[in-house]
């Protein structure tokens, strides 16, 4: 079946990663996307190495499905063209500084006078308005302002970024969510309209419990590395060979986790006997379990863990996770084609629908202005004639 947003015609001026991630996500649903690009290409073209083809890491893994062309926005050609792409596009999504669009001549209330159906999509690192809009920000300084390092790390160790660039991928998902949102009002009004997301905002939404212990009772949560505020056991436990996460602070998957450990006796201990206890207790009941899970190979504790449902969990590294029987079951491996650079390997969609294969017909991220002719002529051609 065609995909839901096959005939929706995507203007993308961003760059780097929040905004091409959300455009991306549109391309998976057909629209048909243009990635503007200056001379030089998107920066995050050359962000390595590694790279493949002449493309880095970053760049292939959020710009697939996508169509590019080169646009010179300091010439008044650039301009005039971006402008007559404008008026043809459904959807504008931009990642500039709050004044840049509106000084090229794309600003949206400029562009909606005229194409009042546009959905225009702005993302910033701070908001686009405020003592802060002129500020910028990568997911770095966003996770230390925005609170979340103050959570990341181990307890007593140095404030820790996220392992991605997790919060630019958040911030793209809200902007791709409020396009379909404003897609959907315009089908039912008629109207187009302007919708904004920051980095900040994305990720502040992101502390949900850590920000209503503040919020509600006054108390700022430190960093917990992989345990839980108020669950224990519920951490990553080293083993003989490796490591294994096992979550195991409600009674009766603690008590489980005691029966396979062999270790029920503890249960008479008041630290260990209730949830409330162990919290109270958490370094000497750790203590405890620590030494008692050193004892045991990874493999056969894992085993013997899920036999008894209690919830474990391998810590794979990424290649374990490319192998794993249910990411692959699942499609999270995909495979695309280029004609200048071969075959690739992809991350999957995370969200399948029964009306349509979303992984249906997908395309390998594009070189730099390699659709420049054919954009302008399906974009542009009956522009043309109906003038």
């Amino acid at each position: 079946m065609e995909k839901a947003l096959s005939g929706i015609r995507v203007l993308d001026f961003t760059r780097l990663y929040a905004g091409p991630f959300c455009t991306m996500l549109l391309g998976d649903l057909g629209a048909d996307v243009v990635k503007v690009e200056a001379p030089g290409g998107d920066p995050i073209r050359h962000q390595g190495p590694p790279f493949h083809g002449g493309h880095s890491m970053s760049y292939l893994a959020v710009n697939r499905n996508k169509r590019s062309i080169v646009l010179d926005m300091k010439s008044a050609e650039g301009r005039a063209t971006a402008h007559r792409l404008a008026l043809r596009a459904d959807v504008i999504v931009e990642n500039f500084r709050p004044d840049v669009m509106p000084r090229l001549g794309l600003g949206y209330e400029e562009l909606a006078a005229r194409n009042p159906g546009l959905v225009y999509a702005a993302m910033s690192g701070l908001g686009a308005d405020g003592p802060d809009r002129d500020k910028g920000a990568f997911d770095l300084t966003i996770q230390a302002e925005g609170g979340y390092m103050s959570i990341t790390g181990e307890r007593d160790g140095a404030p820790i970024k996220l392992g991605t660039s997790a919060f630019d991928l958040i911030c793209g998902q809200y902007a791709m969510g409020a396009i379909v949102t404003a897609l959907f009002a315009r089908a039912r009004t008629g109207k187009g309209q302007r919708v904004e997301t920051s980095l900040l905002e994305g990720q502040v939404s992101f502390l949900v419990d850590a920000a209503m212990e503040w919020l509600i009772g006054g108390t700022v949560r430190g960093k917990w590395g992989s345990e839980h505020a108020a669950q224990v056991p519920y951490k990553a436990f080293q083993t003989s060979d490796g490591w294994l996460v096992i979550a195991a602070g409600m009674q009766k998957l603690f008590e489980a986790f005691l029966q396979v450990i062999g270790r029920t006796d503890l249960l008479a201990d008041v630290r260990f006997a209730t949830l409330a206890a162990r919290v109270a207790n958490r370094d000497a009941v750790h203590d405890v379990l620590d030494a008692e899970v050193r004892r045991h190979q990874t493999a056969a504790l894992h085993a013997a863990l899920e036999h008894a449902n209690v919830p474990c969990a391998l810590v794979n590294d990424i290649r374990s996770v490319f192998e794993h029987r249910q990411v692959l079951h699942r499609g999270m491996r995909q495979e695309v084609q280029h004609p200048g650079y071969g075959r690739i390997s992809m991350v999957g969609p995370a969200v399948k629908y029964s009306g349509f294969d979303v992984a249906a017909d997908w395309r390998a991220p594009p070189n730099l202005g390699e659709d420049q002719d054919a954009v302008l002529r399906d974009w542009l051609t009956d522009a043309a004639h109906a003038a």
